[in-house]
């Protein structure tokens, strides 16, 4: 038994002195219809914790005539078993494509519920899931314990390539931007006029960074604000039909990057910024205090490198 297997049995039995047995952790994943032959299950607008499992992310299927599209498996492998179940619910028809939106864990932990299926993604988005996937889920197993059980990192095993094509009736198109990280795959079903946005866009729930390059992350959604749609599914935050996730996302960014490349300029270190006052407009979104903590972390010594080199782009 190597190193890392024997530490998440470990984790396994102390989490099973307090916590219930597998056949009691019940994500309750219920497939909500957002437009004619699509369906999202809506995740909390939390942290990782052993209270909800990782239940935090947004994903979604598509049922067309040739069978199922779905979008991102979610934050264990008991996560993707149960949302296959709960597909197979809604119908019977076979599931032909697993697309997954890029490599942080929420979205491609379920992988191994899916795992007989081709399961695609950016090459960026494979590369991060097989560099990072190790590490990621050292830290789920500490986050959300049981809940995790026998969860390992499979990576996408096929590369999604850009463009438009059409599944069962639905035309689809896979856009490639970057941003939230180097490669964020976006899916927009022109059928229905939803558009699975991935972490691009978050609604009512603070943006996260730890591979963001805010500059490129506003081009995009430059980007999705220009593409024609109904319905947008944020990869946080309950889906809508204008453009608040966006914009909502945009302020946000533009402010942390304001606010960090003046603090930078100023010489400020980061003990001063985990201290400021956040903007009314953002200081009630959940989670947003811990997340430009974190936000500092990823960023600021970039800022900070930048300003001593005389300036440069976020």
């Amino acid at each position: 038994m190597n190193g890392l297997r024997a530490l998440r049995w470990a984790v396994f039995l102390v989490a099973g002195l307090s916590f219930p047995i597998e056949a009691a952790l019940d994500y309750m994943l219920k497939p909500r219809k957002v437009a004619p032959d699509t369906y999202v299950f809506v995740g909390l607008a939390e942290d990782f914790s052993r209270g909800n499992g990782g239940n935090i992310v947004n994903t979604g299927f598509i049922v067309t005539a040739d069978g199922v599209v779905v979008i991102d498996t979610g934050s264990s492998r008991l996560y993707g078993e149960q949302m296959r179940r709960a597909i197979a619910a809604v119908t019977d028809k076979p599931i032909r494509q697993v697309l997954i939106t890029h490599h942080h864990p929420d979205h491609f932990f379920g992988n191994q519920g899916f795992r007989d299926l081709p399961i695609a993604a950016l090459s960026g988005s494979i590369g991060g899931m097989k560099e990072e996937g190790v590490g990621f889920a050292d830290n789920l197993y500490r986050m959300a314990g049981d809940w995790m059980r026998e969860t390992e990192p499979l990576a996408a095993t096929q590369e999604a390539r850009p463009g438009r094509s059409t599944i069962g009736g639905h035309d689809i198109e896979l856009i490639e931007l970057k941003g939230h990280t180097q490669a964020d795959l976006v899916v927009l079903d022109h059928t229905s006029g939803v558009l699975f946005a991935g972490d691009l866009v978050f609604w009512q729930r603070a943006a996260t960074t730890p591979h963001a390059s805010i500059a490129d992350w506003l081009g995009s959604l430059d980007r999705l604000q220009a593409l024609k749609w109904k319905t947008i599914v944020p990869g946080h935050g309950e889906p809508h039909a204008d453009t608040r996730g966006i914009e909502q996302t945009r302020r946000y960014l533009a402010w942390l990057d304001a606010t960090l490349r003046k603090a930078a300029a100023e010489g400020r270190d980061m003990p001063d910024l985990l201290q400021m006052k956040l903007p009314q407009e953002f200081a009630d979104i959940p989670l947003v205090r811990e997340e430009f903590a974190r936000s500092i972390t990823h960023l600021y010594p970039g800022f900070e490198q930048r300003a001593l080199a005389g300036g440069g782009k976020s």
